[in-house]
Parts: C-alpha cells; sequence; structure tokens
C-alpha cells in the first residue's frame, strides 16, 4: 500500500515557541488516521502546514511523493484540488445559501453552471443524509448538527481523494457526535478517500481511525491500530485515552506526579 501523505522531521517555531519538534507521521492510500493529543500539542499547526497554510522551518511533508515544503500557492493547485476539509466550527459562508457553501469549490475553481453545481449540491447533501428542502436556506438558520453536515457535504463534493478533518465533534451532543462519525466513515468508504483527523475526542478515535498517533508536545510519541490501541501500556496514551489528571503529560505547566503534586 502506498502512502499517500509523509511528513519526515518536520518542525515548526513561532518566535521562541517550538511548536512542532520533529514530527513522522505517514497516511497510506485509503486509510483513516487520527492523531489526538491536547490543546497546545500542535495538531492544528500540523494540519494546516500539511494544508500550505503555514510552512516548516525543517523537515519534508509529502503529498504523492511530490515535496510540498516550500511550494508556492499557486504550484499547489493540482495537491489542492484532491483536498477536502471539515473545520471544526464548520466555517460556512453565512452571506451564501446552503447549495452554494456546499458546491463552493465548483462554482470557483471547476466552473460549474449553477444548475450542475446544485445538482452536485443535491447529492452531496443527500451523502450526509440531508435533503433538497436546505438548499435555500442560510446558515444561521441551521442547528449545530445541520451546520456540521452540511461542512461534511461540502467536504466530499467534488469527490476528493484527501480528506482532513478538523475536531469534527467539537461542541455536538452525544448523539449527534455518533451520527457525524458513522456519517464521516460511510461517506470515505464510499469515496475511498485517505483521511487525516485530528481531535481530542477518543469517541471519534474509536468510530472512525484505521490507525492512530498521539502528538505530545510537537512530537508524535505513539502510533498504532485499533487492536494496539486497546492493548498499550504507554502511560502517556493511557492517561490521555482515560482523561486522567495524574500522569506523565503536563497539565497546565505542571507535571503532575503518581501523587498528584506538581513537579
Amino acid at each position: 500500500m502506498s502512502e499517500k501523505i509523509t511528513l519526515s522531521n518536520v518542525h515548526k517555531t513561532f518566535g521562541t515557541k517550538k511548536v512542532l519538534r520533529g514530527v513522522n507521521l505517514s497516511v497510506d492510500e485509503g486509510q483513516s488516521l487520527v492523531v489526538i493529543g491536547g490543546s497546545g500539542s500542535g495538531k492544528s499547526v500540523m494540519l494546516k502546514s500539511i494544508l500550505g497554510l503555514l510552512h516548516p522551518e525543517q523537515g519534508s511533508i509529502k503529498i504523492d511523493g511530490t515535496e510540498t515544503v516550500g511550494l508556492a500557492r499557486n504550484q499547489r493547485q493540482e495537491i489542492d484540488a484532491q483536498m477536502g476539509m471539515l473545520f471544526q466550527n464548520g466555517a460556512l459562508f453565512d452571506s451564501l445559501p446552503v447549495w452554494r457553501n456546499v458546491a463552493f469549490q465548483a462554482i470557483q475553481n471547476q466552473g460549474f453552471s449553477e444548475a450542475d453545481a446544485r445538482d452536485q449540491a443535491v447529492d452531496s447533501l443527500a451523502l450526509v443524509g440531508l435533503g433538497p428542502e436546505l438548499l435555500d436556506l442560510y446558515p444561521a438558520s441551521l442547528s449545530g448538527g445541520m451546520h456540521k453536515r452540511v461542512g461534511l457535504a461540502r467536504a466530499i463534493a467534488c469527490k476528493p481523494k484527501i480528506i482532513f478533518f478538523d475536531e469534527p465533534t467539537t461542541g455536538l451532543d452525544p448523539i449527534m457526535t455518533d451520527v457525524i462519525n458513522h456519517l464521516i466513515r460511510d461517506c470515505v468508504q464510499e469515496l475511498g478517500a485517505t483521511t487525516l483527523t485530528i481531535t481530542h475526542d477518543m469517541t471519534s478515535v474509536r468510530a472512525i481511525a484505521d490507525k492512530t498517533a498521539l502528538l505530545y508536545k510537537g512530537e508524535i510519541i505513539w502510533h498504532g491500530n485499533a487492536e494496539e490501541l486497546a492493548a498499550s501500556d504507554d502511560p502517556f496514551l493511557l492517561q490521555f485515552v482515560n482523561g486522567l489528571a495524574e500522569g506523565p503529560i503536563e497539565v497546565e505547566g505542571q507535571q503532575i506526579s503518581a501523587a498528584g503534586e506538581g513537579q
């Protein structure tokens, strides 16, 4: 199985703050990789670096074997065209109706007519369980769950080969979280896409991950498949998975010892 995304020794610094400290990570074609980690671990910076929104000072990020570090935006067009993205807050355009949000890339980048774009929106919404009655609504009238599902419909509308999910279930109740997780899994399988998800939600990990990686202080410190995740006795992983205050992971700048005392 070929590698779709490969990060090698990726470093990213803001001023004196080292956020990524040599990230090594790969995602095979057709695989669903979920990267977990707490706030400030570097997940979003890693994702933005893969998307070309941030530029690492050191290291390599290859997509389909093509080096992307150092590429200008106009040199990434073919790479960007095969990507879809579900943002944490949905990131829908408030001034556009649902159908134009879903078909945004088709209209802007692929020259679809309005009629064809609207048809694409109908098909994409159907894949996430939404009907055509939403086409002419505006994002402000949608519930949180619908907002997220419309965002997912947009992410898959152009049948991308790679899809990124940024905290896909943040802010959702447990039932809608389960709905979104199953929709993600179903849509990915339908498209045969390669996916990379960043989250701190272990429910999502168990629902959608083929493999999981733990990012801590800008480094991948553990990775494995579902069976290895369940069987691991890695202390960092156990602390994160079980949501424990005590353990080797620093909490709010303090390292918590087994006795619960700051060190």
